[in-house]
C-alpha cells in the first residue's frame, strides 16, 4: 500500500479538473470489450463504429454533460486488429470522443512497446491505479484517477484493472506491477471523498462482473462492491456480461448496505451503457441504448468512411478472395465441434512444421474468435476466427504435468479444447478429473509426453501453471493463424471439408 499512497499524491499535483459546466444531470455512456468490431456482428447486426458514434453525437446534442467510458479491450478480435495492430481502433477512440479509457487484457496482445506506441496519441484521459508501470514503457502515460466538476459537484474516476497473471502473456507485460485490487478500490474510493472532497467515486474496471474459472479467488466487480463503504457506480469490462438494468448484479449492496449501481454491455459494442446521474440529488438510471439498424439513418459519416477506406482493401481483399475449403456445417465459435477441429488440426500442423512426432494437442477456446460458416470458407473467414499473434510451440512434459493442465481445463469449463488423443472424466460434483487418458490408456504421471499448444498457455495462460515447467523443444516464428489458412487450403486442394466431434473430450463421470 505504499507504493499506491505515493502513486496517488505525486498524482495531485497531475490532475487538472475539467471545465466548470453548470446541469442538473450528467450522462455517461460506456462500452467495454469492443474487439475491433468496426463493422456490426454479421449474425445479429448488431454493432458497427457509425452507429456508436451516431448515438454519442446524439447524446451530446441532447445533453449538456456527457462523458464516453471505455473500460478496456478495445482492441483484438477482427481482421483490422490483427492485420492493422492498432492503426485503426487506437484513432477511432479519440474520433469518437471517448473522455476516459483503461486498459484491458488485450490492449497489452503485441507488447508493450507498441501499445506504448499508440497511447501516446489518444488524447482521452487513461486511468490506471492498480498497474504500477514506472518500469515500462507506459511510464507517465496513465493517472491513477481523474476528478470532473459539473456545476458545484466533483465527480472522480480511477481504473482497476485485472491481475495479468495468467491472462497476459508475462513477456507481454514485462515491468508492470500489480497490486491487488481488493486493496486498492475502495481505499481509492475513500480517498477521493474523504480527501479530494468528491461526490461521487466511479471504479471503471476490467476485472470481470462474475468471476473467471481459471483465476481462483480474483475479485470480481460484485465482491467489490459489497466489501466497499465509498464506491458509488462501477463501470465493468472483461467477462462480456450482459447486466440488465435493474438485476441484482446491476443493484449490489455495499457493506453498509447502499446500492452500488454496476454496469457491463456484453461484447462487440452490442451495447451501450447509459448511466444518468441526477447532480442535485445523486441518483442513479441505468439503461442501455442497443446500438442497432435503427440508428444507420443517423450514422452517416463521409469523413470517418473515407479515412477507414484504405484500411478496408486489404480486409476486402482477404473477405472477397476465391473460396479456400468448404464447411460440413454452421460451428460457433466456442463450441465442442469447433474447440475439437482446431486441436486435431493443431496436433497434424505442428507435427509437419516442427518435425517432432506430437503425441497430443491442447488449446484454449478463447482463441476462436469467431464462428465457421457452412458452405464455402475463405481465407479471411479463417484469419478472423484466429486473429492473435501466438505462436506454435511443442512442449514435454509428464503425466502429472499434463494431468494438471487438463484439471485447469475443467476449472475453466473448456471440455473440448484438446485433440482425440486426450479425454478425460472428472466428477460434475467436485470438478475434479477422476480419470484421465492418452489413446485410451491411462495416462502414466511419470511418463513424457510431446504437446503441441501455443506459447500464451506455455507461459501460464488460462490457468495452465503446470505448462511453465514443461521443457520448451519448438517454438515457431510464424503467428499461429497463417499456419491454419495454410492448412484449410490443403484441406480444400485434398477435396476434405471442415468437420468434428460433438462430443466433448473432457467428460461428466
Amino acid at each position: 500500500m505504499n507504493k499506491f499512497r505515493k502513486l496517488l499524491f505525486v498524482a495531485l499535483g497531475l490532475i487538472a479538473l475539467a471545465p466548470v459546466a453548470s446541469a442538473e444531470h450528467l450522462v455517461i455512456l460506456a462500452t467495454n470489450d469492443t474487439h475491433s468490431q468496426i463493422d456490426p456482428v454479421t449474425k445479429n447486426n448488431m454493432g458497427g463504429i457509425y452507429r456508436l458514434r451516431a448515438i454519442f453525437d446524439t447524446e451530446r446534442k441532447i445533453n449538456d454533460n456527457v462523458l464516453c467510458v471505455h473500460a478496456g479491450d478495445a482492441v483484438q478480435g477482427t481482421l483490422f486488429f490483427n492485420i492493422f495492430r492498432g492503426d485503426v481502433e487506437y484513432p477511432l477512440l479519440d474520433s469518437l470522443g471517448y473522455d476516459i479509457i483503461i486498459l484491458g487484457n488485450h490492449e497489452f496482445d503485441n507488447g508493450m512497446e507498441e501499445l506504448a506506441a499508440h497511447y501516446k496519441n489518444v488524447k482521452a484521459t487513461k486511468l490506471s491505479t492498480n498497474y504500477n508501470l514506472d518500469a515500462t514503457p507506459l511510464k507517465d502515460m496513465f493517472l491513477p484517477y481523474t476528478i470532473k466538476r459539473f456545476g458545484d459537484r466533483r465527480i472522480g474516476f480511477f481504473g482497476i484493472n485485472v491481475n495479468p497473471v495468467g491472462l497476459i502473456s508475462a513477456k507481454n507485460c514485462e515491468g508492470l506491477e500489480y497490486l491487488p485490487c481488493e486493496d486498492v478500490a475502495d481505499a481509492t474510493a475513500r480517498y477521493l471523498k474523504e480527501v479530494q472532497k468528491c461526490d461521487m467515486a466511479i471504479m471503471v474496471s476490467h476485472i470481470g462482473a462474475v468471476p473467471e474459472s481459471h483465476a481462483g479467488d480474483e475479485p470480481t466487480d460484485e465482491t467489490i462492491a459489497k466489501s466497499s463503504h465509498y464506491i458509488d457506480m462501477i463501470i465493468g469490462g472483461h467477462s462480456h456480461t450482459d447486466i440488465l438494468p435493474g438485476s441484482e448484479m446491476n443493484r449490489v449492496p455495499n457493506a453498509d448496505g447502499k446500492i452500488v449501481i454496476i454496469g457491463q454491455n456484453y461484447k462487440t459494442g452490442t451495447y451501450v451503457g447509459r448511466y444518468d446521474i441526477d447532480l442535485d440529488n445523486l441518483s442513479i438510471e441505468y439503461a442501455r441504448i442497443p446500438v442497432d439498424a435503427t440508428w444507420d439513418s443517423r450514422a452517416d459519416y463521409p469523413a470517418m468512411k473515407a479515412w477507414l477506406a484504405p484500411f478496408r482493401v486489404d480486409i476486402d481483399s482477404l473477405m472477397t478472395r476465391c473460396p479456400i475449403a468448404t464447411s460440413a456445417r454452421y460451428m460457433q465459435n466456442n463450441s465442442v465441434a469447433a474447440s475439437n477441429w482446431i486441436s486435431d488440426a493443431v496436433k497434424d500442423i505442428v507435427t509437419d512444421i516442427s518435425g517432432i512426432k506430437v503425441d497430443a494437442a491442447m488449446m484454449n477456446v478463447g482463441g476462436i474468435r469467431t464462428d465457421m460458416p457452412q458452405g464455402e470458407v475463405n481465407e479471411g473467414v479463417i484469419a478472423s476466427m484466429f486473429p492473435f499473434y501466438n505462436r506454435f510451440v511443442v512442449l514435454e512434459m509428464n503425466g502429472a504435468d499434463l494431468i494438471e493442465g487438463l484439471q485447469a481445463m475443467v476449472n475453466r469449463n473448456d471440455f473440448s479444447c484438446v485433440s482425440k488423443e486426450l479425454s478425460a472424466t472428472y466428477d460434475p460434483k467436485t470438478m475434479k478429473i477422476v480419470d484421465a487418458r492418452f489413446n485410451g490408456k491411462k495416462i502414466d504421471p511419470k511418463k513424457m509426453y510431446k504437446i503441441a499448444t501455443i506459447d500464451y498457455l506455455q507461459t501460464g495462460g488460462d490457468g495452465m501453471t503446470s505448462f511453465e515447467r514443461a521443457k520448451c523443444l519448438y517454438e515457431d516464428p510464424r503467428a499461429y493463424g497463417d499456419h491454419v489458412v495454410k492448412f484449410v487450403k490443403n484441406l480444400g486442394k485434398q477435396g476434405k471439408v471442415i468437420d468434428a466431434s460433438d462430443q466433448p473430450r473432457l467428460r461428466k463421470k
